[in-house]
């Protein structure tokens, strides 16, 4: 971290911006010096050697491009040449500020954005997120560890009893002290929201190892397994970790030496975990993988005693409750005119007459009037529109609701935009695609809408002189040209029952 200093009046006039949650989570881990050797956000040099290389440009090894991207309008109020005017105030979600950045370039990173680099300080400590009491930094960590080895493992999952055998087996080999750490920058690789992950992991800490060392480090994955496995070998070694165990990343670098734990299997003439090869067949079973759990989970069934301890069992089916009354955000998109809104109304019907779910309406129009009034239909307050239906209906999720969206939603990162406030507030998500052609919404015009774009009445009118972006992640399809709203709503209900949302005894 930088220890650059600039009068409070610098500060107190300096533009502000609430970095993405990635971004504010690598922030996060400058300041704590977990990032070493790092002091703020790369330059554009550095980004290119890092991608390119897997070192910065000084040759220092390094895995990941640590950035931070600001709308150009922003990046226009700061000159990097004139010291007073550019620094940058970093706040949290609830617009508190915890760093500055002392820009000292500024280049083009996509369409309406800017990269910014220069070194970080401290203005604040960060306050937001929940178990603030397990996001020690790493030097205060370091120092409450014992001597000799230090046994790190990342628990981007639940642990479950072959994981909890592992490293109670690691551990015992290397005569180490464990160093448990969460992250908690993203939903997990299971879909569980942060404090979810950590509340499961706790609840396996009295079959930990004694003494064991349980943390929350806001490390954010990028989606390259190699790159992620390689940046969490270099935070956990600023920890104090000396060993780490391999969670199915590639992990090297960092100094550090990986163990990689055998395959175990539970032994059923004595109810012991050891290595499968260990084990007759006939004795044997296998740990079950993600995807089994998840189906497990999905389908409201419990976890097997002898393959997860009933409290972490208890915890995930909390965190996780079976489909049929777990949040639901089920998002309709299409052409104006498509059947998109009338199919969410006949949903939202049926819904509430048959009292399973609590459920509510987001409709497009509605939400102009109220939610988005003000707002435009350029490309930028289409995205706003979207992303704000996205929140609401994430929260709605998140209190076990069901959410019925039909906004035109044209654009695919508007969408996915959506999809990823579900995962995060622990819902899941549907996206609905209504593939009524263009002609056929066109021919329909209830409204009037495509007259009066077609007479530029109207502008950046969706199918006319604004693009539609076509889903391709769509988890259903479908077509009104032929079909009754009703047939169409039978659609939607069949596959969310189909699928566990509903339960088909109240159909």
């Amino acid at each position: 971290m930088s220890e650059w200093v600039l009068p409070d009046e610098v500060l107190a006039n300096a533009p502000s911006r609430t970095p993405r949650p990635h971004e504010l989570a690598d922030l996060e881990l400058l300041l704590a010096g977990a990032y070493e050797p790092l002091t703020g956000f790369l330059s554009a040099a550095d980004v290119a050697s890092v991608v390119a290389r897997g070192e910065l440009a000084d040759g220092r090894p390094w895995p990941v491009p640590v950035t931070l991207d600001v709308p150009d309008g922003l990046a226009e109020r700061l000159d990097p040449a004139a010291p007073r005017e550019r620094v940058l105030v970093l706040t949290d979600p609830e617009g508190a500020p915890v760093a500055a950045v002392e820009v000292l370039e500024i280049t083009p990173s996509g369409p309406g954005m800017s990269r910014l680099s220069g070194p970080v300080r401290r203005i604040a400590e960060p306050e937001h997120g929940p178990f603030r009491r397990l996001r020690a930094n790493p030097a205060t960590v370091r120092a409450g560890l014992p001597s000799g080895r230090v046994l790190g493992v990342i628990a981007d999952r639940p642990l479950h009893r072959p994981q909890l055998a592992q490293i109670a087996h690691a551990a015992k080999a290397l005569s180490a002290h464990v160093l448990l750490i969460i992250p908690i920058a993203t939903p997990g690789p299971d879909g569980l929201p942060p404090e979810a992950l950590v509340r499961a992991v706790l609840a396996a800490r009295d079959r930990l190892p004694r003494d064991c060392t349980v943390i929350a480090v806001p490390l954010a994955p990028r989606g390259d397994e190699i790159r992620d496995g390689l940046l969490s070998a270099k935070v956990a070694a600023s920890y104090g970790v000396t060993h780490l165990m391999s969670s199915g990343h590639t992990l090297s670098g960092g100094g550090l030496r990986v163990i990689v734990p055998r395959e175990l299997g539970y032994d059923i003439r004595d109810g012991q975990w050891r290595p499968l090869d260990d084990i007759p067949p006939r004795f044997r079973r296998p740990r079950k993988s993600p995807a089994e759990i998840s189906e497990l989970l999905d389908r409201g069934h419990g976890l097997p005693d002898w393959h997860t301890p009933p409290a972490v069992a208890a915890e995930l089916s909390r965190s996780r409750p079976p489909r049929r009354e777990r949040g639901l955000v089920v998002f309709c998109t299409g052409y104006s005119g498509s059947g998109k809104s009338t199919i969410a109304r006949g949903l939202y019907d049926d819904l509430a007459e048959g009292g399973q779910r609590t459920v509510s309406l987001l409709d497009g129009d509605v939400v102009r009037r109220l939610l988005s009034a003000g707002l435009g239909f350029s490309a930028e307050d289409r995205d706003l529109n979207i992303r704000r239906i996205g929140y609401v209906a994430a929260e709605i999720g998140r209190h076990h609701g069901v959410a019925i969206c039909c906004p035109i939603a044209p654009y695919q990162a508007s969408r996915d935009a959506a999809r990823e406030a579900a995962r995060e507030a622990g819902a899941d998500f549907v996206l609905v695609h209504v593939a009524t052609p263009l002609e056929v919404c066109e021919a329909r015009d209830r409204k009037g809408l495509y007259a009066k774009a077609r007479a530029g009445v109207i502008g950046s009118f969706t199918g006319i002189s604004d693009p539609y972006e076509v889903p391709t992640d769509a988890e259903l399809t479908i077509d009104t040209t032929d079909i009754t709203v009703g047939e169409a709503v039978e659609q939607v209900i069949a596959y969310l029952t189909e699928e566990g949302w509903l339960d088909r005894q109240g159909w």
